[in-house]
């Protein structure tokens, strides 16, 4: 009798704890809105690009033909998967180092991500920093991606992505035998 009641108090416990985790909205997911959106007012309308206009840069910056920076904000795993070629990398994790690498305020700057969510915090936090020439490439690698640009990585070289997904697909979840897998 004492082993039931035990397993019906865990029952319950574990139920009610996965009630409480699917319950209405999470608070604090309002608030990370608000707070991308304080940021994102700080870039300037006229320094939010597309990728035509980000890839002519590119092309320039690669050519020699202009002085900036290219910077990728994703992720270490994300950035080492699949990047643009020739680009620098911080994670948006590490974004408070940019002004001890980049001491100049009127440096040209781009920065990224996978679409723009991330790309806005860090634009933002370098205008609030002081920072005057900051351009927000807003279609990201996906945009890059879908514009039939490529990309490169250590493994495979340069390479163009024919879908984009942001989910894995019912076959590469299929898999059996793997030594290691991000999802």
């Amino acid at each position: 009798m004492k082993k039931l009641f035990i397993f019906a108090l865990a029952a319950i416990f574990v139920f009610s704890a996965a009630g409480l985790a699917f319950a209405g909205d999470n608070p604090l997911r309002a608030k990370e809105k608000e707070i991308n959106k304080s940021f994102a007012a700080e870039i300037p309308a006229d320094k939010i690009i597309k990728v035509d206009q980000f890839y002519k840069v590119y092309q320039d910056v690669m050519a020699g033909k202009k002085k900036a920076y290219l910077i990728d904000v994703r992720t270490n795993p994300e950035f080492y998967a699949f990047h643009i070629e020739g680009t620098d990398h911080i994670s948006s994790g590490d974004m408070y180092s940019i002004p001890k690498m980049i001491k100049d305020p009127n440096a040209e700057i781009y920065i990224w991500c996978r679409t723009s969510h991330r790309a806005k915090y860090v634009t933002g936090f370098l205008y609030k920093y002081g920072f005057k020439n900051v351009w927000l490439y807003s279609e990201g690698v996906v945009g890059w991606a879908k514009a039939g640009h490529p990309f490169v990585n250590q493994f495979t070289g340069k390479f163009k992505i024919t879908e984009y997904s942001k989910k894995p697909s019912k076959a590469e979840k299929s898999f059996r035998i793997r030594e290691f897998h991000p999802y």
